[in-house]
């Protein structure tokens, strides 16, 4: 375990902890509706921690241009490449739906439409969590082992809620156990990938279009399941589960930020 894989594996393993919430069976209309608010509110936590992130860095390029008298080619290139990633992020999703899912919004039927979302929310989720690895591999290069698993421990309880992200959407529908672990791999798999890279490479502006990237498709998946939570019309309950999803989890990364403290500093985080 004492490896970047093995990190990157634990790290995001535990998106299969959420999974069992899709199999649930009886599911009235308003308990379906909290979960997706819940699952939508961990999403609009994830877009603004990613994109705030990534935002941060430009502005503190053109703090310093102002400041120093520099010229602002780092920040105009930093900025190009976050709305580039951002772009296809948002744009390339539309295409996948219309490409390969159909695009019938409201004409395919809610199991098959349920697993479509369920699918670009892995999709979305699995970019994230690139950039999350990396953070994981970076630290082991660096050779700050305690911070390498500090990392893997806070982001393995933060994915744990991202598997109930891609499970939320699914219950009430009959779904095999085989369609959720590909989804759990599409999401998950990344983490273990970005570890593996960031133990021996590390680009700057790679982790920034990955953050832009599963930004911009973060941003399309929580239209959609903004749209599912209006057509089943439980409108207060959809306020209260988009409050308790968005706490939760900014308390999932409340802990991370406190295993982080407890390690030496690393230069980028996602």
């Amino acid at each position: 375990m004492d490896t970047p894989w093995g990190l990157g594996l634990l790290a995001g393993g535990t998106i299969v902890l959420g999974l069992p919430v899709a199999r649930l069976r009886a599911v009235s209309t308003k308990s379906r509706a909290f979960l997706n608010a819940i699952s939508t509110g961990v999403l609009i936590f994830l877009l603004v921690e990613m994109s705030g992130h990534a935002l941060e860095g430009i502005e503190e390029l053109v703090e310093e241009a102002a400041e120093h008298g520099t010229g602002l080619a780092a920040a105009w290139r930093d900025g190009g490449i976050f709305a580039l990633g951002f772009s296809l992020g948002l744009l390339g999703l539309v295409w996948f739906e219309r490409r390969f899912l159909g695009g019938a919004r409201n004409g395919a039927a809610p199991r098959t439409r349920a697993k479509q979302l369920a699918l670009m929310i892995a999709i979305g989720l699995g970019l994230h969590n690139f950039s999350e690895g990396l953070a994981i591999g970076q630290g082991y290069a660096a050779g700050a082992l305690q911070l390498a698993w500090l990392l893997a421990i806070g982001f393995a309880l933060h994915n744990a809620t991202e598997g109930f992200g891609i499970a939320a959407p699914l219950s009430g529908h009959q779904v095999g156990w085989g369609f959720l672990f590909l989804a759990a791999l599409i999401a998950g798999g990344p983490t273990f990938l970005g570890a593996g890279v960031g133990g021996w490479w590390v680009s700057r502006p790679t982790e920034l279009f990955c953050l832009a990237l599963a930004s911009g498709t973060i941003l399309y998946i929580i239209g959609e399941l903004l749209h599912l939570g209006r057509q089943l019309k439980e409108e207060s309950v959809v306020g209260v589960g988009l409050l308790v999803g968005f706490f939760v989890a900014v308390a999932t990364d409340f802990v991370l930020i406190g295993a982080m403290t407890k390690g030496p500093g690393l230069a980028t985080l996602p």
